[in-house]
């Protein structure tokens, strides 16, 4: 009962839970999972996760990649607000076939309207209940414009364009996508947590959930996180000890100079 019905592109449809990891880009381990029902959207949570990753482990975070899952006003504008260097996957929107891309429009800060395609200054009309500042064209305008079969609809040759009070930050983070930091950045993610959710489906048990209700679930997705990073941990250290026990060798055989204290 705890779970929730998930409803997604690509996804599959039913009754899911789902399991939010942050992992670090350094040696790909876990530092936090959070379990939730299948309908909650993955940005919701997340900046509560990243404020308590970085309480918990003090670590010193300048950058974050994400999916395109995650771009959306609240955690664009939190990311900001927290001094963060954020790059974010794309996903290419919903486009009618023979229509205008939103793009097409062009947006003028200073006289906060837009411009169609056909030359018309769409303005300001207001503000809805969910954020989004709404700019209409001129019907009259609409009428006889060659365009508007491109264009809309609307019975009353009326084009509305929609832009969120925080569009601001997603043109922002959106920006740092295109930089050779961003994909710098962007680029370990699927061999960082992609990875690791990948080891967890083929070898940990992750694809189905073994217990009922959210608090074993959370158990579940925790004691396999636990094993991956002990796995992890082990190699790391494994390597490490491979690295010194080569160099003393070649301090031994002469091969390399050993640094000595002067007397």
């Amino acid at each position: 009962p705890d779970s929730g019905y998930m409803v997604r592109e690509g996804k599959p449809v039913g009754f899911f839970y789902l399991d939010h990891r942050t992992v670090d880009g350094v040696h790909a381990l876990i530092v936090d999972t959070h379990v939730t029902p299948g309908n909650v959207h993955d940005s919701q949570p997340y900046l509560g996760r990243l404020d308590r990753v970085r309480e918990r482990f003090l670590l010193p975070t300048g950058a974050v990649g994400l999916d395109a899952g995650y771009f959306t006003p609240y955690v664009c504008k939190g990311l900001i607000e927290r001094g963060l260097y954020a790059v974010m996957g794309y996903r290419r929107p919903n486009h009618r076939q023979g229509y205008f891309y939103k793009r097409d429009y062009r947006y003028d800060p200073a006289a906060d309207t837009y411009q169609c395609p056909g030359g018309q200054t769409l303005p300001y009309r207001g503000t809805n209940r969910n954020g989004y500042r709404e700019y209409v064209s001129d019907p009259k305008h609409c009428g006889s414009c060659p365009l508007r079969a491109q264009c809309t609809q609307s019975r009353h040759h009326q084009k509305l364009l929609t832009r969120h009070v925080w569009e601001r930050y997603k043109e922002q983070i959106d920006a740092h996508r295109l930089t050779d930091l961003g994909k710098r950045l962007y680029a370990p993610r699927k061999e960082t947590v992609e990875r690791s959710f990948a080891d967890a489906k083929e070898l940990h048990g992750h694809r189905y959930a073994r217990f009922r209700g959210l608090a074993k679930v959370r158990a579940q997705c925790l004691l396999s996180a636990a094993c991956q990073n002990m796995k992890k941990m082990a190699l790391l250290l494994a390597r490490k000890a491979r690295g010194a026990a080569k160099r003393l060798c070649l301090r031994l055989l002469g091969l390399i100079e050993s640094p000595l204290q002067p007397a």
